[in-house]
């Protein structure tokens, strides 16, 4: 997917610190980058009717109040196994790490996941894949949930999870993908208001 090319390319923070205009040029470089994706005939997962009309995505304001230092606790007794999907076809992830953050002054846990398949990827290394719901889904944000990418810190056990990188998966667009299923422990209880919205809402 050429998503995860775009999320990749993000700057990183050292040493997991908030760079505040860091953050924001990160969103606004990722928000430009999503949009020209899908008005790309040949990057687009947008059906050939939608594909006529879009224009841009509508994403909720870059607010860093969603964008979090969090601790890692590794999971290196996790096995590969595969994570449900919307058609058949599915990819094997493990659980590489559990996410440990404080947003609006309550504490969460975030499972991080690899990909099987991507691991044979030299890119994709260090890539780990962040499906979540939370209390906008299926309101102001697509009833599936939405997903983040991350890379594995350089060193130490911290990392920054911006929200408002949060995209949708391309079976929002079109359903001939395939997309994982966020599993139940990734869903947090709170409104995270960042990053892509449902169009329209």
């Amino acid at each position: 997917m050429k998503l995860l090319s775009i999320l990749l390319m993000c700057p990183l923070l050292a040493h997991a610190q908030l760079d505040s205009a860091a953050l924001v040029q990160e969103a606004k470089a990722y928000q430009k980058e999503l949009t020209r994706e899908f008005k790309n005939r040949k990057t687009s997962p947008l059906t050939s009717a939608d594909f006529k009309k879009f224009k841009k995505h509508d994403f909720f304001p870059i607010d860093l109040t969603y964008a979090v230092v969090a601790h890692i606790t590794l999971t290196p007794e996790s096995d590969f196994a595969p994570m449900k999907a919307t058609n058949k076809i599915v990819d094997d992830y493990r659980t590489y790490g559990i996410a440990h953050f404080t947003m609006d002054g309550q504490s969460f846990s975030l499972p991080l996941y690899q990909s099987k398949s991507l691991l044979k990827k030299p890119e994709y290394t260090d890539y780990l894949f962040v499906p979540f719901t939370d209390l906008t889904t299926g309101v102001e944000t697509y009833g599936g949930g939405r997903y983040l990418g991350l890379r594995i810190p350089k060193e130490g056990n911290e990392l920054v999870i911006n929200f408002n990188l949060a995209y949708n998966p391309y079976c929002a667009y079109n359903d001939k993908y395939s997309c994982p299923l966020v599993p139940a422990e990734n869903d947090l209880a709170i409104a995270i208001k960042a990053g892509v919205k449902l169009e329209g809402k």
